[in-house]
């Protein structure tokens, strides 16, 4: 949850500003759709690139249920979705090597009793945590974009967090619960927000500010240590980047892609605006939480919070001010034509939840779901 899986990642003034992901899978019994509990064994087997930052890895999570993929930094999209195509590829034959497969869904679509790594850490979190801890299978992806210094990474956070949560609505892929349609597109985001440090930070302005913030956390004893500092946008405790951890994982590769692409246009944009001295917007983080929930319940099938008014308004206009947002930096890195197509194609076939949600109609079966978001994951655009 708090790693990031190779050494080093450029700043933004080498040039274009780097970024890489974390992908969270789930592991699946290929009969029945279940999930299960075979990461160690996985790993045991899986054989780690010798050579730092040459591809993509496997590590382990918080359960044993799951699987981290991590990429190494990249400075295009090309070569970032090349390494994510592999990387799933890589983790499709580890779990096969252990009679497994691997899928790209937020939450388990069949009942789950989830283990935990058995590690001091984690055996810490479930018993101060109780059934937030032991229900806490849920994947997400998280996005690691490179900085200039501290004060631009806190100046990012102030400017681009009300534009945050359409990520939620744009990864979408969580529709079920304990074999139950929950009736959120992201009951991921639902489960993991019980976490009591997760959500949306306020406007801090300052590193000190920020680091102090966490301290004050971990100090009371709620948070156990900085790695449980979930907010949905953080600075990684590692590396220079900002690290963006509010969407699900995405049941296609080339949706990670525009996930990717949009945050890093993002923190470009807020990173312009700091250096220019547009001040950020001070909207409340008590509104951005309805925004989240808004996006977490609909994704883009129903109306989101516009990022500028805080007011409803149809998804697909809500996704073109996004774009419109960071259209600048899309354009001087090059990204614009692809992310505007990986956009046109996700609002055409909807996201994951939409998929699930059909697959489930179809065939009237759970099995046949996290089959088909299995075949999904390792499929390429």
């Amino acid at each position: 949850m708090d790693t990031y899986g190779n050494d080093g990642t450029g700043g933004a003034g080498a040039g274009r500003r780097t970024f890489g992901i974390e992908e969270e899978l789930l592991l699946v019994d290929p009969a029945t759709g279940e999930a299960v509990p075979l990461a160690g064994a996985l790993l045991d087997l899986y054989v780690r690139p010798l050579e730092a930052g040459a591809g993509p890895v496997l590590t382990a999570e918080f359960q044993q249920e799951m699987i981290e993929l991590v990429t190494p930094p990249h400075a295009t999209l090309a070569s970032l979705e090349r390494d994510i195509i592999a990387g799933r590829a890589i983790a499709h034959q580890a779990a096969e090597d252990v009679g497994v497969r691997v899928a790209a869904l937020g939450t388990s679509p069949l009942p789950a009793d989830p283990h935990p790594v058995q590690l001091r850490r984690f055996r810490a979190m479930t018993e101060e945590y109780g059934l937030t801890a032991r229900e806490q299978l849920t994947c997400g992806c998280h996005i690691h974009v490179s900085v200039e210094s501290p004060e631009e990474a806190v100046a990012v956070l102030d400017r681009m967090r009300n534009w945050l949560p359409v990520l939620i609505a744009l990864s979408a892929n969580s529709p079920f619960w304990h074999g139950q349609d929950s009736g959120y597109a992201s009951y991921r985001s639902q489960v993991w927000n019980r976490w009591p440090s997760a959500g949306p930070l306020e406007i801090l302005r300052t590193p000190d500010a920020y680091h102090q913030l966490v301290h004050d956390m971990v100090s009371t004893g709620v948070a156990l240590d900085e790695g449980m500092i979930y907010f949905d946008a953080r600075l990684s405790r590692h590396y220079p980047t900002v690290e963006i951890r509010l969407a699900d994982v995405c049941l296609r590769p080339e949706d990670t892609v525009l996930l990717a692409g949009i945050a890093r246009a993002l923190v470009e944009t807020a990173a312009r605006e700091w250096r220019e001295g547009i001040e950020p917007v001070a909207v409340p983080s008590a509104l951005l939480r309805l925004a989240a929930w808004k996006a977490s319940r609909w994704g883009l099938r129903g109306e989101l919070l516009d990022p500028q008014t805080h007011r409803p308004a149809p998804a697909l206009a809500v996704v073109n001010s996004l774009l419109n947002h960071v259209r600048g930096a899309l354009e001087d890195m090059g990204d614009l034509q692809r992310v505007e197509d990986l956009v046109d194609r996700l609002l055409a076939r909807g996201t994951g939840a939409v998929r699930q949600i059909e697959v489930l109609h179809r065939t009237g079966d759970m099995e046949r779901v996290v089959e088909d978001a299995a075949n999904c994951t390792v499929s390429a655009p």
